[in-house]
């Protein structure tokens, strides 16, 4: 099926946006994803900026600015965040853990839905929590599945390895242990877009005295089976 619109500036910054959506891109990278000229993907991407659709990083490199944000906030149609809640109610409820919804943001992950334990010991993330992309069994989940030459920029300096990365994909599904913060532990799984992409991790999270240092082999079915709730959700948005 032909997905061009036949007004080839706005089939070419559409391009350029979903190029961006896998994560922040220097203008070679833009170029090289798109397909464009780069004086093309240069104009369309600083023209997008200036729309505030396309921001730049502490780095500099175009990422999806807030207006796009915006823009689903007021139009209501965040299905995800609208599914997120009441599926990790239940995910909380059957693991007694906290649970959470990540998204990537650049060099962050964001937490943007959760489910607190009501009582004990919990690892509380409150909802808009920036979280680094470089420890965490939610970062491992949103780095795993990039592309090779982004899943090498995203683990220089990170606490885990490609070794570990290879086993998330493999199982689908990652743990931490004391590597975003001494004393906590999480399970982690993704969420899919429509297309296959990882946009989301679902998480647990909670002290390593209850979780224990293997806290996969408890819950990360559970954990997994949240995670293809939402996918199923995100892909119901284009039946």
């Amino acid at each position: 099926m032909d997905k061009t619109s036949g007004v080839g500036v706005l089939d070419k910054a559409a391009t350029v946006l979903a190029a961006l959506e896998a994560g922040p891109s220097t203008l070679a990278q833009l170029v090289a994803s798109t397909g464009l000229a780069r004086p093309t993907a240069h104009r369309l991407a600083v023209a997008l900026e200036h729309h505030r659709l396309v921001a730049r990083d502490m780095q500099g490199r175009f990422v999806l600015g807030p207006r796009l944000a915006e823009l689903a906030s007021a139009a209501g149609e965040d299905r995800l965040l609208a599914a997120a809640v009441p599926v990790l109610m239940a995910l909380r409820d059957q693991t007694g853990e906290s649970a959470q919804l990540y998204r990537r943001q650049g060099d962050q992950r964001v937490c943007v839905a959760a489910a607190e334990r009501p009582m004990g010991l919990r690892d509380s993330i409150p909802v808009g929590s920036s979280l680094t992309m470089l420890a965490g069994s939610a970062a491992q989940v949103l780095l795993a599945w990039e592309e090779p030459d982004r899943l090498h920029r995203g683990l220089q300096r990170a606490r885990f390895t490609a070794t570990t990365l290879s086993a998330v994909r493999r199982r689908g599904w990652a743990q931490s242990i004391s590597e975003r913060e001494p004393g906590a532990a999480s399970v982690s799984a993704p969420v899919r877009g429509p297309s296959g992409r990882v946009v989301a991790a679902v998480s647990i999270s909670g002290p390593v005295e209850r979780i224990t240092r293997q806290p996969g082999r408890q819950h990360a079915a559970a954990v997994v089976a949240a995670g293809m709730r939402l996918t199923e959700v995100l892909r119901r948005t284009v039946d």
